[in-house]
């Protein structure tokens, strides 16, 4: 027999949703099956599956721990890689979220099994700090809520529990948090571009058009460009993410004929090697620097009017030097 107390992140959901992640390898029709037969009882009561969690419930599930064990492919959080050479650089936490500072070259999630990404270094951050333990990793894992390109710096949010992953996946999802991204641009612009375009993501390149096309399913993207200082045919630039779509200010920059400076996929151009001191960047140069929170209701209001802002990293503040002084 094993036992559940129910805590804050798993709350509010159907029983049957919390077993079917805890027993995640287990058909439906297992768990079903041992609901009938009795084999889960909640607070001491034979459960009937429908049953809304609530904090401090106690569930029972009677069966052997070799049984519970083959239907969990998740036998609590190991890494399978040792950590990054990387310290999380938290820029706020509360309760409920964590906004930490993502390096360059850094992953947000996994792309394979062995890959040590910021949303791992976030859940050993919490475990570490004594916030969840490895058996509540079972049903609830905290996790990244937007994602940066691996070679984009910056400001990435992870829920710290349910609710917090939940409201701002829903803060995001009603654009109620302005971005704000700094980067150096090849051409130099001396007026705000607001742009508006169509993307389309085909093999992990994006494509934008400056009308809709007849025929293909694109989206509307919106991005404005803001500069802050040229020299040398460069700009640097303020940049606020309106929509938030795959390359989205990597591609619609070159697509506006001022290509970031160092991005290979979207504009190989041999200006991007810039001055001596520097080497030739073989990764685009865009840093999220700042997040704003607006009109924000219900259980993350205390986040209305808040700023969130961090230093851009030294490669970038190195270039910048170099180019404008």
């Amino acid at each position: 027999m094993q036992e559940i107390i129910v805590d804050k992140n798993e709350a509010g959901q159907k029983l049957t949703k919390l077993l079917m992640k805890y027993l995640d390898k287990a058909p439906s029709s297992f768990i079903y099956k041992m609901l009938r037969k009795k084999n889960i009882k909640i607070n001491g009561v034979r459960a009937k599956g429908d049953e809304l969690l609530n904090i401090n419930d106690v569930i029972n599930i009677y069966l052997s721990d070799d049984t519970i064990y083959e239907f969990q492919s998740s036998k609590g959080y190991e890494p399978k890689t040792p950590k990054n050479d990387f310290t999380l650089d938290v820029v706020y936490e509360d309760d409920n979220i964590l906004i930490a500072n993502k390096p360059i070259g850094v992953l947000s999630q996994k792309a394979e099994a062995n890959d040590y990404s910021i949303n791992e270094a976030f859940i050993d951050y919490l475990v570490e700090k004594g916030e969840i333990s490895l058996n509540q990793l079972k049903t609830f894992k905290p996790s990244i809520c937007n994602r940066l390109d691996r070679n984009t710096s910056g400001l990435i949010i992870c829920g710290k529990t349910l609710v917090g992953s939940r409201e701002i996946n829903r803060i995001i999802k009603n654009r109620l948090i302005d971005k704000y991204y700094y980067t150096i641009a090849i051409g130099e612009i001396s007026s705000v571009i607001d742009s508006r375009c169509y993307h389309i993501k085909e093999n992990n390149k994006v494509q934008i058009f400056d009308n809709k096309p007849a025929g293909i399913n694109t989206t509307e993207i919106h991005t404005i460009f803001e500069p802050v200082k040229t020299n040398k045919g460069y700009t640097l630039m303020k940049v606020q993410l309106i929509t938030g779509k795959t390359h989205q200010i990597r591609a619609q920059a070159a697509h506006l004929g001022i290509p970031l400076i160092g991005d290979m996929k979207y504009k190989n151009n041999s200006k991007s090697e810039v001055t001596a001191g520097i080497k030739r960047l073989k990764h685009q140069l865009l840093h999220c620097e700042s997040l704003y929170f607006h009109d924000i209701e219900g259980a993350l209001s205390y986040l209305n009017g808040k700023r969130i802002v961090c230093k851009k990293p030294k490669l970038f503040c190195d270039i910048e030097k170099e180019i404008f002084g």
